[in-house]
């Protein structure tokens, strides 16, 4: 059984609730049907109860038996926020979560956060800033975290790394140009979510173009801040660099630039990009010179599990990353 054959049998033991405020949309919807009829997950449909079942009908996909919110009941919403208060966060007044709330994503996640749901799914009407901007107002982040990222999960046809042809990347979507700081908490949450995805045991090389020292210059003192600080506030980590790519994936290499002992060097299981630049160039390479699959990205940093989707993505992809939400909200409990 390889690696993603196991995430869809982890889910279908342990399926999950996972809000969907989207519900209005035909793709989003077959995509829904498609994880419950494999037994991934347990839906909770979030909007206008009339435009959901408008939706359904145009997709073919039978939602009678799938749970909705009435996103228009305001008095079933003004319990859900006094529980939110009261539970979860007093940060927001109940006038401000009933204008928020008039978008179904935030019903979704204050319902999440209270219990009723494991995890809101979205990103086909909504952009990635919308998700990361409600998920940052209504759940937060986890503490130690100073910014929300993403990472994805490189698939990569001929490379024999330490977890076989699977490595986990970021952060490529979501932090631009993160501060030693920011790069810090992505290398946290990065080495959070392959533990409660995979359950490996996290390896995290922080790149650049430098390995130990190799080059001076401050880009490479950036990356060596940020190593220092995810050592210093979780030394439970196995967090490294600065490495050049191939000192962080290869042993060989590793053995000839890194004259330290290193849990990390020629062993990394996580690759942490500088920046979204190298990110976003990094994950094209790979993807049209070795044929990679990057699913994702994974929205990470939070205290619950939120996801952002791509809205060009398959229905196949877009039940993968159901499933795989639905796994790592299993596991983060």
């Amino acid at each position: 059984m390889d690696l993603m054959e196991k995430i869809y049998q982890q889910a279908k033991e342990n399926p999950q609730i996972v809000a969907f405020p989207e519900a209005d949309d035909p793709k989003m919807l077959q995509a829904v049907n498609e994880a419950v009829s494999g037994g991934y997950c347990k839906p909770l449909l979030v909007g206008d109860p009339e435009a959901i079942r408008q939706a359904a009908q145009e997709a073919g996909v039978d939602v009678s038996g799938m749970e909705i919110f009435d996103n228009n009941d305001a008095d079933k919403k003004a319990e859900l926020f006094e529980r939110y208060i009261a539970e979860y966060s007093d940060m927001l007044s109940v006038k401000a979560l009933t204008r928020k709330s008039k978008d179904p994503m935030y019903t979704a996640m204050i319902m999440e956060c209270i219990g009723l749901a494991d995890v809101t799914f979205a990103g086909l009407t909504h952009t990635t800033g919308d998700v990361i901007l409600a998920a940052t107002t209504i759940i937060g982040l986890k503490d130690g975290i100073e910014t929300p990222s993403s990472t994805g999960l490189a698939i990569i046809p001929g490379f024999d790394g330490s977890e076989g042809e699977y490595l986990l990347i970021g952060d490529s979507a979501v932090c631009v140009d993160p501060s030693p700081a920011d790069r810090a908490s992505i290398a946290i949450s990065s080495c959070e979510t392959v533990k409660e995805l995979f359950g490996w045991e996290p390896r995290c090389a922080m790149v650049s173009f430098s390995t130990d020292g190799s080059m001076e210059h401050p880009m490479v003192d950036d990356v060596r801040e940020s190593v220092r600080i995810a050592n210093e506030l979780r030394p439970d980590l196995a967090i490294d660099g600065e490495f050049q790519l191939d000192a962080a994936i290869n042993p060989g290499v590793a053995a000839k630039k890194v004259k330290r002992e290193s849990k990390v060097a020629g062993r990394a299981n996580i690759i942490i990009w500088p920046d979204i630049n190298v990110g976003n160039i990094g994950v094209k390479l790979i993807q049209f010179f070795a044929h990679a699959d990057v699913p994702g990205p994974f929205i990470q940093g939070f205290k619950k599990i939120a996801s952002d989707c791509s809205r060009s993505a398959p229905i196949s992809e877009l039940v993968g990353n159901i499933v795989m939400c639905c796994v790592r909200a299993a596991n983060s409990k």
